[in-house]
C-alpha cells in the first residue's frame, strides 16, 4: 500500500469526522458547540483534499454540504449567544 500525502490528510479528515461525532454521541461535545463544529469543518476539508487523488462527485457534494451545515451551526450559535448577552437585564 502506497498512500499520497494528500491520502493521509483524508484519513486524518475521517479520523475527525468520525472521531468528533463519537465524542458528541458519548456526551463529550456537544452538538452546538463551536468545537463539533469546526473539528466537522476541519474534517471535511481535509477529505476534500483528498480528492485530488481521484475525484468522486458525490463525496465532493457531501463533505461541502457538511461544512455549509457546520458553518451555518457556527452563525447560528454566535447569533443565540449575541442574543443572551444584549437582551436588558
Amino acid at each position: 500500500m502506497n498512500l499520497q500525502w494528500y491520502d493521509w490528510v483524508g484519513l486524518l479528515g475521517s479520523f475527525l469526522v468520525v472521531g468528533s461525532y463519537f465524542l458528541l454521541q458519548s456526551g463529550r461535545l456537544s452538538g452546538t458547540g463551536l468545537p463539533y463544529q469546526l473539528i466537522n469543518i476541519a474534517g471535511s476539508s481535509c477529505i476534500l483534499v483528498s480528492l485530488f487523488g481521484g475525484f468522486n462527485l458525490a463525496v465532493c457534494l457531501l463533505q461541502m454540504t457538511w461544512i455549509v451545515i457546520s458553518i451555518y451551526g457556527i452563525a447560528r450559535g454566535w447569533r443565540q449567544r449575541q442574543t443572551i448577552t444584549v437582551q436588558p437585564g
